[in-house]
């Protein structure tokens, strides 16, 4: 028998697993494979995107433990991403539903604006004027937000969000919008603990997701003289205090403040290992330790875009 994950509370009345699977750079075939590992294991909460060009074989994996008996469709917490050049607002609805076409399923759980910059329409998911710059779309963030709740009363998605928005554009869709996001899924690790904004965002009943929660060690996007997370000396130390790996610590120190978390892998060891993290607890002096690290580095800045209106990263936060 499956562990059963915690839950937190979203501001529709669903419960959302509190650890989730990230499937974003999973390779061609290891989509499916893991999805069935990580459900096999005990997940529940399955985070998937349009831009990861994976989603056919994410619903091939959930399909799978469904006809299995392994697991019911509503047991499943099912969140996907509405992509940049997608952003119109007549292309918002036909867009989900390719994204329930492609999973296989009549609904999900979550639907995110994947980032508040919009990209002009077409089959170019990044594209670029002749300086190389991103050229961006006509519609607001508010004009894709007001197609999003049209996605919910459709019946499409039970919940909307946003990720990468900062503080001034959730205030924009709290003014002008008639729906309060479910979430905010943000970069969050202990180089970057984004406690202002969580602080926000939890004010306004919205539930904060983490993800690169391990500083996106696949990425190679530091360019700064700081150690990566993995191999940071003080974590490896209070990891070594709890018999857990490193890993496992910077996944509990989101999970321990609250902070909805979602670790990407395929390898079924590294699934059930990220998985294993509900048997301890950190100290409050370990937590402020892992607090302390904070240096604000950002390991997915979308440097492409910024030079768009509504680059997110400008603002304090």
């Amino acid at each position: 028998m499956a562990a059963k994950v915690p839950s937190v509370k979203l501001n529709t009345g669903a419960s959302m697993p509190i650890l989730g699977l990230g499937t974003w750079l999973s390779k061609d075939g290891e989509g499916t494979q893991a999805i069935k590992d990580a459900i096999d294991v005990g997940y529940r909460h399955i985070d998937g995107a349009y831009f990861y060009l994976n989603e056919e074989e994410i619903g091939a994996g959930i399909k799978a433990k469904i006809d299995e008996g392994v697991v019911k469709r509503e047991e499943l917490f099912v969140v996907d991403k509405l992509w940049n050049t997608f952003h119109r607002r007549d292309l918002v609805v036909p867009m989900l539903k390719k994204t329930l076409a492609q999973l296989g399923l009549s609904y999900i759980d979550l639907y995110l604006m994947h980032w508040p910059t919009s990209y002009k329409e077409g089959d170019d998911f990044l594209p670029k004027d002749k300086d190389g710059k991103v050229i961006p779309g006509t519609d607001s963030i508010l004009d894709t937000w007001r197609a999003m709740e049209e996605c919910v009363r459709l019946g499409l998605a039970k919940a909307i969000g946003v990720s990468n928005f900062n503080r001034e554009q959730i205030e924009t869709l709290l003014t002008n919008g008639t729906t309060v996001p479910a979430c905010n899924q943000v970069e969050s690790h202990p180089y970057l603990t984004q406690t202002k904004l969580i602080e926000y965002c939890k004010s306004k009943g919205i539930v904060v997701v983490a993800y690169s929660p391990l500083g996106s060690p696949a990425g190679n996007w530091n360019t700064r003289n700081v150690a990566p997370l993995l191999e940071n000396e003080t974590i490896r130390k209070i990891a070594e205090k709890y018999k857990k790996s490193v890993g496992q610590i910077l996944i509990k120190f989101q999970v321990q403040r609250g902070i909805v978390c979602i670790p990407k892998s395929s390898n079924k060891d590294r699934i059930k290992s990220n998985f294993d993290i509900f048997d301890f607890e950190m100290s409050p002096e370990d937590m402020s330790t892992l607090t302390g690290l904070d240096c604000n580095l950002r390991y997915v800045e979308m440097g492409i875009d910024v030079d768009h209106p509504d680059y997110p990263f400008r603002a304090e936060f």
